[in-house]
């Protein structure tokens, strides 16, 4: 766990326009930065990001956050990640707390394996392009397969020569141990001897989301019966196969752009499609899909296309880790190639734009897919045709969130055509697997059941009374408040008090909770207020990079409003304008002003419940005076908000 104060240390030094700036060109426009938004495709900036409020707001698609924010989107960092992204860039040592001496030897040993990797595909890269072998062979290949100088340096590629120990000996000289080179899997010892593990062979290095090497896959190039194809490095600290896609961190925005990610099989058919033009292809290595590989795609989409050879090995390892793509709600299809056809092969002969099209116009459904290959393979059997049914109505059952309701029915119907069964005898079967696993679950993590709520519910006790939503809250308001108290809080109100002191002076905690409709906004003002209460220093970075993603994502959110004086206005006013810091007395009072409206509103409509018939006149005549004095005070606000500023 990375220490508070690292954390606060490297929030301090955070520069938005910086960080930012190292992915999108900005320009400076007014007091704000702006570009082409890195989250859609446009071509007028849309994208505006303020160095003094931190936050970045595309007025295209949206998308608005702070700097962390940005490098989680962009980058699809954790949390954790991009703190020590910025802790690298702003060279900030970050402290660990609570760490047991095992798990600071494991992070020790992966950060060792990290250099390691980053020396061994230094070390490959130029053997590739230095005169001898690895021109001669290993580059002379790459040549040959079609791949531009430029595309291999991009993904890194390199060459281990047929040497027996050219690269241990220059690891052991630049005093890698040789315990660690053996975990690696670069170095094998054989007689006693550290002996290279990939010689004659081309090096594809394999990428984590931050960019960083953590192993590699090694191809053959000579023809060799008993030596495998390929050799990936064994799993340790850092290289976990099944965690793995290869490509993924070339492909994250183009996977995030195209709102699509295309899964091939092997390294080589990635960097085809990249080369092409085709950057939202990743591999999964030829293995079998694994939950953490679709988690990872969800991060950037929910729609994954598989493209496979067309023949039967290809169309099997297509259909592998079907079920757990749907249940992890991916929206699966797949795209088979002419048989003898990879996508590698496919666009080097055909081009890209004839592979886009192949794909548009061949992708099919997986389950139903799926389902026609398995009919085939039934034949007239019907022990197979019944063991298809279970198998299809458990395939169908993994749609079992609310928005796949219609997905599922979908394929209920179309499965029920095709295999020539009642459409309700399926869909009764889908929902006995979707119960029993449930009941399965619930086993597993069954709780104590709260006692019975003898109490009657506040919804209950008030669904018969008048609707209150005439005086529902206008949000943008209540963000504008939140912002006000934010950014002007420790400002002084007058000689004695501070403007949170005025605030929490004109409303009690109940009153400023149950004035503002919002429950994000509600939280972060009695977090304020607790904050606050408690004597400690309040600023909106608090709360702009608090800890709780709901507090940072509401505050963003007010914070958003980026509007700012026409940088030609002075081109026809000679006079200085007045500016936000100059009348923020004048803004928080407008904000407490719309707030004691909104309650003498609610108030309203409250003491209009109880002229309800049946009343006596003298209840009756109450009530009439309370709703007089009320809209006297609604009046006299009303007024009051014509002579301040209205947000």
């Amino acid at each position: 766990m990375i220490a508070p104060q690292s954390i606060q240390e490297v929030l301090d030094r955070i520069d938005i326009i910086d960080v930012v700036g190292q992915f999108v060109k900005l320009k400076r426009r007014g007091s704000n930065h702006i570009g082409l938004c890195p989250f859609h495709h446009e071509k007028t900036p849309s994208f505006s990001v303020s160095q003094a409020k931190e936050i970045y707001k595309c007025f295209g698609c949206g998308r608005s956050g702070n700097t962390i924010g940005f490098l989680m989107e962009h980058e699809k960092y954790s949390y954790v990640e991009a703190i020590r992204w910025l802790a690298s860039r702003y060279g900030v040592e970050l402290e660990e707390t609570d760490v047991s001496p095992e798990h600071r030897q494991q992070q020790q040993q992966a950060e060792s394996l990290f250099i390691l990797n980053a020396f061994a595909r230094d070390h490959f890269a130029r053997q590739l392009t230095e005169d001898g072998p690895g021109t001669d062979i290993g580059l002379s290949y790459l040549h040959e397969r079609g791949f531009t100088d430029e595309t291999i340096r991009h993904f890194q590629l390199g060459y281990c020569p047929d040497t027996r120990d050219g690269f241990a000996t220059a690891a052991i000289r630049a005093q890698y141990s040789p315990e660690l080179l053996q975990k690696s899997g670069l170095v094998v010892m054989r007689d006693g001897q550290p002996v290279d593990n990939y010689r004659g062979r081309i090096i594809f290095p394999i990428h984590n989301q931050s960019g960083k090497v953590i192993g590699f896959g090694a191809r053959i190039i000579a023809r060799n019966d008993r030596a495998p194809k390929y050799i990936n490095t064994p799993e340790n600290e850092v290289y976990v196969k099944s965690r793995i896609l290869y490509g993924s961190y070339f492909a994250r925005h183009g996977i995030d752009k195209a709102n699509e990610c295309l899964l091939v099989e092997g390294y080589t058919d990635v960097i085809a499609l990249h080369q092409a033009g085709i950057t939202n292809a990743v591999a999964s290595g030829g293995t079998s899909l694994t939950t953490d590989q679709l988690r990872l795609i969800k991060k950037y989409t929910s729609n994954l296309t598989i493209i496979y050879d067309g023949d039967n090995a290809g169309i099997k390892a297509a259909l592998r880790g079907l079920d757990l793509a749907l249940e992890e709600g991916l929206n699966v299809r797949l795209v088979l190639l002419p048989d003898g056809d990879d996508p590698d092969s496919f666009v080097h002969k055909k081009g890209p734009e004839e592979l886009r099209a192949f794909i548009e116009s061949n992708r099919k459904d997986v389950i139903l897919f799926q389902l026609e290959v398995a009919l085939k393979e039934a034949g007239q059997d019907s022990q197979k045709k019944a063991a298809l049914v279970s198998q299809i109505a458990e395939s169908i059952s993994r749609l079992n969130k609310a928005e796949d309701f219609t997905r599922q029915q979908d394929y209920i119907h179309r499965s029920s055509e095709l295999l020539g069964i009642d459409e309700q005898g399926l869909t009764s079967l889908v929902n006995k697997i979707i119960r029993e696993r449930l009941t399965k679950d619930e086993r597993k993590s069954r709780v104590p059941e709260p006692l019975p709520d003898t109490e009657p519910s506040a919804e209950k006790e008030h669904e018969d009374a008048p609707s209150l939503e005439l005086v529902r809250s206008d949000e943008p308001q209540e963000r504008w408040t939140l912002r006000a108290l934010l950014e002007f809080g420790g400002k002084a109100w007058d000689a004695e008090r501070t403007v949170a002191e005025y605030v929490f002076h004109e409303f009690d905690e109940n009153d400023i909770l149950q004035m503002i409709d919002n429950p994000g906004i509600r939280t972060v003002i009695e977090r304020y207020r607790r904050a606050y209460e408690a004597g400690e220093e309040m600023n909106v970075k608090r709360f702009l990079y608090h800890e709780d993603p709901e507090v940072s994502r509401t505050t963003i959110s007010s914070m958003e409003a980026m509007l700012e004086i026409s940088p030609r206005w002075s081109e026809h006013y000679e006079l200085p304008l007045p500016t936000r810091e100059d009348l923020y007395r004048e803004e928080v009072m407008s904000c407490l002003t719309y707030l004691k409206l909104r309650k003498i509103k609610r108030l309203i409509v409250e003491n209009q419940r109880d002229m309800a018939p049946g009343r006596s006149d003298a209840d009756l005549e109450a009530v009439l005076e309370t709703h007089q004095y009320l809209k006297r005070l609604e009046m006299e606000l009303t007024r009051t908000l014509g002579t301040v500023i209205i947000r």
